[in-house]
């Protein structure tokens, strides 16, 4: 009897999962009026032979930097993109580069999570800047110097990554859940298994840069699962 119970519960495990609903969404980058940004400027540019959105913060010391897309709710699924960051002109020293994205973010932009890279870190002599090329954090309670200082090396990780050059990324989101891809490769280059908001905030998707970066992003697919 027991075993007929398991398998009945397996059986209906299986059949939500198949019958979850996908729907998968290209999001136009250039020629886009759903695009707002957020203490930043965008241009559409032709950026290393491709048709791209530029991103440059309007003032380095305004915390929140992003291009906000007003028409898609996300909870749970997968964000794609390419993107690439190199050191804007006049950059701090501190700059790197940083470039991402923010998911779940809420309306009025006071709270979201964020996965970014910081390109100049991926290539670096130092090893220790080399352990700190991706990046999770959680807007505004968990920025990254206190999940470092609190969990060193949990919230980030090495990538190889070269700066101003197109990079594709992966973001898989499920519940607490979110898996960093790069490259295309197979296996996540930063797993996160306690997203900060929790697991059942619905937001926006945003393009994400800070200090110091000249911004591109081009090819935005989103695939929502319900």
């Amino acid at each position: 009897m027991k075993k007929f119970s398991l398998l009945i519960v397996t059986l209906l495990l299986i059949s939500r999962l198949a019958t979850a609903q996908t729907t998968k969404v290209s999001i136009p980058l250039t020629g886009n009026e759903d695009l707002v940004p957020v203490n930043t400027l965008i241009s559409e540019v032709n950026y290393l032979g491709k048709e791209s959105l530029k991103v440059v913060k309007t003032e380095e010391n305004l915390d929140v930097s992003l291009v906000k897309v007003s028409d898609v709710d996300f909870k749970n699924g997968i964000i794609e993109v390419e993107l690439a960051g190199k050191l804007a002109e006049n950059a701090i020293e501190q700059a790197r580069g940083f470039i991402g994205i923010a998911f779940r973010v809420n309306d009025d932009n006071s709270k979201f999570e964020c996965i970014y890279l910081r390109p100049t870190n991926g290539r670096a002599n130092e090893q220790i800047r080399r352990n700190h090329s991706v990046q999770y954090t959680s807007h505004p309670d968990f920025p990254w110097y206190r999940l470092r200082k609190e969990h060193p090396g949990e919230y980030e990780s090495y990538v190889d990554l070269e700066v101003g050059a197109w990079t594709k990324i992966k973001i898989e989101v499920q519940g607490n859940q979110a898996k960093l891809y790069v490259h295309g490769n197979s296996q996540p280059t930063l797993i996160v298994n306690d997203l900060k908001l929790g697991n059942d905030i619905e937001g926006s998707i945003a393009l994400w840069l800070a200090i110091g970066t000249e911004a591109y992003f081009t090819n935005l697919q989103v695939t929502k699962i319900n």
